[in-house]
């Protein structure tokens, strides 16, 4: 693999962040009564990718944070000669960085895909096997010189925390009919999740067909589409509700807003409706789950991707708190991860995509 220089930057603390009670208000400055202690508030920023002053890289962009076994990965796109997404561009690779410390110190940056120029992998991905303690990286990948124009869905994994990573292995064949060869389409960036029958699930978007789950039952050994296509929908996130049901919430074009679909039978069929409270500019936006609560991280605003805002639901989606902005400008594509019940790690674009940044949040619940 090549090395070309990675030019990065820590920011200092930008005050003090509490999320406050359900209705998580995010307080900047001296904590309140209410917010606690300032060792309550725990804040802490990073700026771990920035466009670099010399230009040797265009920018990085589309962010994945996971964790694994107390380890924080951080994964997005060194797109080399332009910003350009993957269709556009010859040379975008992965590159990847590790906390052990819940985001104090980070590793230097590694390039965990690096292909020849001309081929590109893009949309990084985590998901967590913990039954195994294994983590896996799914990427977008392009031929720009043998096959322009299709999609190749490639999977790694590690059993050493991030440390390294087996070769990737193309999955295409299993996951995408011959049929879809010419289709755009592609696995959401961020994460997918491990349900707790121990199944792998992650979404796969087909722009004419639909959204589709990809699932494997054998601990990532193989890949299979599962169920029916979801519809309306474009980059989405998938979460398991507390019997067992799948929730699928995704941007939609034009909508304004998410859209959210559910399936009590493992995908054979959706009820798909339009949730106006979730205000999202059609942008790739994060939902997980932090103990008995779903956390939704988006841009809050119609046709800008700015106020990056988190909302919380204590009905797995039926209602959802006031919400509290993360980031008042500028603000795009959003992953993060429960490092636990009370504390959330963030990684981010913002800046009109020239900085990607991990936040930490502890939220405060009474």
């Amino acid at each position: 693999m090549s090395h070309r220089p990675i030019w990065t930057n820590k920011a200092a603390l930008r005050g003090l962040l509490a999320l406050a009670m359900l209705s998580v208000f995010i307080w900047k400055g001296c904590p309140t009564e209410d917010a606690g202690t300032e060792s309550d508030l725990d804040p802490l920023e990073t700026v771990l990718f920035a466009t670099p002053a010399d230009s040797s890289v265009a920018c990085f962009r589309i962010p994945a944070i996971e964790t694994v076994g107390g380890v924080l990965l951080a994964a997005i796109d060194e797109r080399v000669p332009s910003c350009a997404d993957l269709r556009g561009n010859r040379d975008i690779n992965i590159l990847l960085r590790r906390s052990s410390d819940g985001g104090q110190t980070w590793s230097e940056a590694e390039r965990v895909l690096d292909y020849p120029d001309g081929v590109s992998a893009s949309d990084p991905s985590f998901i967590v096997d913990h039954e195994r303690g294994r983590v896996f990286m799914l990427a977008n990948v392009m031929n720009h010189d043998e096959n322009p124009g299709q999609y190749r869905f490639h999977v790694l994994s590690s059993d050493d925390l991030g440390a390294t990573w087996s070769d990737p292995v193309d999955i295409t064949e299993h996951i995408a009919p011959l049929s879809w060869r010419n289709d755009f389409m592609f696995v959401t960036s961020g994460r997918g999740i491990q349900a707790s029958d121990g199944t792998l699930l992650h979404t796969l978007v087909n722009l004419e067909r639909g959204v589709h789950v990809v699932a494997s039952e054998d601990h990532g050994e193989s890949w299979v589409l599962a169920g029916s296509a979801i519809s309306p929908g474009d980059e989405s996130k998938i979460v398991e509700l507390s019997d067992g049901s799948w929730m699928v919430n995704s941007r939609v074009a034009g909508a304004g807003h998410r859209w959210v679909h559910r399936s009590s039978d493992r995908g054979a069929s959706w009820k798909s409706s339009p949730d106006s409270s979730l205000i999202d500019p059609a942008v790739n936006a994060s939902l997980i789950r932090m103990g008995e609560r779903l956390l939704y991280i988006g841009a809050h605003h119609p046709t800008r991707r700015e106020n990056l805002t988190l909302r919380v639901t204590e009905d797995e989606g039926a209602s959802w708190s006031a919400g509290s902005i993360i980031e008042t400008g500028s603000a795009a594509y959003v992953s993060s991860t429960a490092l636990d019940e009370r504390t959330v790690a963030l990684f981010y674009e913002r800046a009109g995509y020239t900085q990607n940044v991990f936040k930490r949040l502890h939220i405060l619940i009474p």
